[in-house]
């Protein structure tokens, strides 16, 4: 299989640079796929995981926060505002992070914010879903 490189990239750090040969992408629009010699394309990212195939054949993932993604001249850079590769994510942190949003969610009378407890939700449980092993 042919294969391209990938980047990921946030405001504090190169996550990953790598060779890969498929990369799969919750975008605003849902799911993308892409593999090497993809057409051009800049797509919005939502809070999500990001997996990838390794040239080795072994399947990677990372959790995203949101951002941007660029295939061209076959090369993929993600442009993150967060990113951590699932071997990087402390699970304790991350299950205690989803615990705490699911508490200020069930609180009816709270004056927390909402919005911002449901994407602390979604980020906890994107951390938890890239650190498991496949």
């Amino acid at each position: 299989m042919s294969k391209f490189q990938f980047e990921v990239l946030t405001p504090e750090r190169i996550v990953l640079q790598t060779e890969v040969e498929s990369v799969s992408l919750p975008t605003q629009d849902g799911q993308l796929g892409i593999l090497a010699n993809h057409a051009p394309i800049v797509a919005g990212l939502e809070i999500g995981v990001v997996r990838y195939g390794e040239k080795s054949g072994q399947k990677k993932k990372i959790a995203i926060g949101g951002g941007f993604m660029e295939m061209y001249n076959n090369k993929l850079t993600v442009m993150a505002d967060v990113a951590e590769l699932g071997s990087e994510i402390d699970v304790l942190r991350a299950q205690s992070a989803k615990e705490r949003a699911e508490r200020r969610l069930a609180e009816k009378e709270a004056e927390w914010d909402f919005s911002r407890a449901r994407i602390a939700l979604q980020k906890a449980l994107t951390r938890l879903e890239a650190a498991k092993e496949d």
